[in-house]
């Protein structure tokens, strides 16, 4: 539930992003975020203009620590790719994972965004949103304003 007394800014935090530009043909990666500390993360993949026969593909990767030891996928946590000659351009994507949902039997507790853009270039960005904290956590470092 929301708190009404409480900035949003507060509830609903930046924890990571993949800064806006054009990205070539190969992987990018936010920081990892600690599941520990938030009920929910939100991934949010922005795609501007994808170049002539792009595909963008998007998911979530858990590693057991802040460095990405022991690294995997995170089991039906990937996106559709979205394609140029599908009308990708101009699109998002979200992907919502919960703490439950990493393998914490394995110990993994921290979460990330990886984006793989093939063929040609592409303009996006994305961000991840850490909801429900369970304890109040400071916005990530690149945000350079917030106005309550």
């Amino acid at each position: 539930m929301i708190n009404t007394n409480a900035p949003i800014s507060d509830q609903v935090v930046l924890a990571a992003t993949i800064d806006p530009d054009v990205h070539a043909a190969g992987t990018v990666t936010s920081s990892w975020v600690d599941m520990s500390v938030y009920d929910t993360v939100i991934a949010t993949l922005l795609a501007g203009t994808l170049g002539t026969g792009a595909t963008v593909g998007a998911k979530l990767e858990q590693a057991t620590d802040a460095s990405g030891t022991g690294a995997k996928d995170v089991a039906d946590k990937a996106i559709t790719p979205m394609t140029e000659v599908g009308g990708g351009s101009g699109t998002q994507a979200l992907i919502e994972i919960r703490s439950e949902e990493l393998d914490v039997n394995a110990a993994f507790t921290h979460v990330r965004l990886s984006i793989t853009v093939a063929t040609a270039s592409c303009d996006l960005a994305a961000s991840l949103h850490g909801v429900g904290a369970r304890y109040q956590q400071a916005n990530a470092a690149s945000v350079a304003e917030r106005v309550l």
